[in-house]
C-alpha cells in the first residue's frame, strides 16, 4: 500500500534490494553448429581434389555423398516378431538414429510369409549423422572384420552408388558382444551424384575406403 500512494504521489516506487549471495545469471552463448570430421574434409581438401582430377569448371560439379541406407533382412522374423524388433534396435544404436521395421508386400506360401508381415529393418541417414556414420564404418568396423582384404571396387550399379555387406553387425563399437543374442548380416548402399562409376570411387576413395587394389 505504501508504494501504491508514493507512485500516486508521483514518488518512484522502491525497488527491493538485490538479495546477498545471488549473482544475475550471465547470458548463454550460442552454440556453434555441429559439423562433421568428414564433411570439412570434403569442403577443404577432398572438393579441390576431384576438381583437379577430372577438370569440372564449376566445383559445384564435384559428387558429393548425398545418403546412406543400412538394411537389415531378417529371415527369422517370419517365425518370431521378437527377432524383428531386437535387430531394430542394434540397428538403432549402430546408426544413431531410429530404425524403421520393414514388411512383406506380398504372401508367399512356400516361405509361410503373409502380407504386411515383418521381416526386417532399415534406417537411412543424411548430413552429419550420414558422415559419422561413415566415419565409424572406416575407421573402426572395417577393421575389426576378421580376414578383410579390402572392399570390392566393383560393386556399383552405374549410377554412381555403392553397395557392401557385412557378416556381423557386432563389429561396430555401439553392440557389445557379450550382451548380443543373434548376429545378423547388413547391407549398406552409399548413394552419391556422380554421374559415373570412376567419379563414384575416385569420391569414396577420397574418403579412404579401403578398395582391393
Amino acid at each position: 500500500m505504501a508504494d501504491t500512494q508514493e507512485q500516486q504521489a508521483g514518488k518512484p516506487a522502491k525497488t527491493p534490494p538485490p538479495k546477498a549471495g545471488k549473482e544475475p545469471a550471465a547470458p548463454k552463448a550460442p552454440r556453434e553448429p555441429y559439423v562433421a570430421r568428414l564433411k570439412t574434409q570434403f569442403d577443404q581438401n577432398i572438393r579441390a581434389e576431384l576438381t583437379k582430377q577430372f577438370g569440372y569448371a564449376n566445383p559445384m560439379q564435384v559428387p558429393v555423398i548425398t545418403k546412406v541406407v543400412l538394411n537389415m533382412g531378417i529371415g527369422e522374423g517370419v517365425a518370431d516378431r521378437k527377432k524383428v524388433e531386437g535387430a531394430a534396435a542394434d540397428l538403432s544404436l549402430i546408426a544413431g538414429q531410429k530404425a524403421v521395421i520393414t514388411k512383406s508386400r506380398k504372401s508367399i506360401a512356400t516361405y509361410k510369409l503373409r502380407d504386411g508381415q515383418a521381416i526386417g529393418c532399415k534406417v537411412t541417414l543424411r548430413k552429419a549423422r550420414m558422415y559419422d556414420f561413415i566415419d565409424r564404418l572406416i575407421n573402426i568396423a572395417l577393421p575389426r572384420i576378421r580376414d578383410f582384404r579390402g572392399l570390392n571396387p566393383k560393386s556399383f550399379d552405374g549410377r554412381g552408388n555403392y553397395s557392401m555387406g557385412i557378416k556381423e553387425h557386432i563389429v561396430f563399437p555401439e553392440i557389445d558382444f557379450d550382451k548380443a543374442v543373434d548376429v545378423w548380416g547388413l547391407d549398406i548402399t552409399v548413394c552419391t551424384t556422380a554421374p559415373t562409376d570412376d567419379e563414384a570411387r575416385a569420391l569414396l576413395a577420397a574418403f579412404n575406403f579401403p578398395f582391393r587394389q
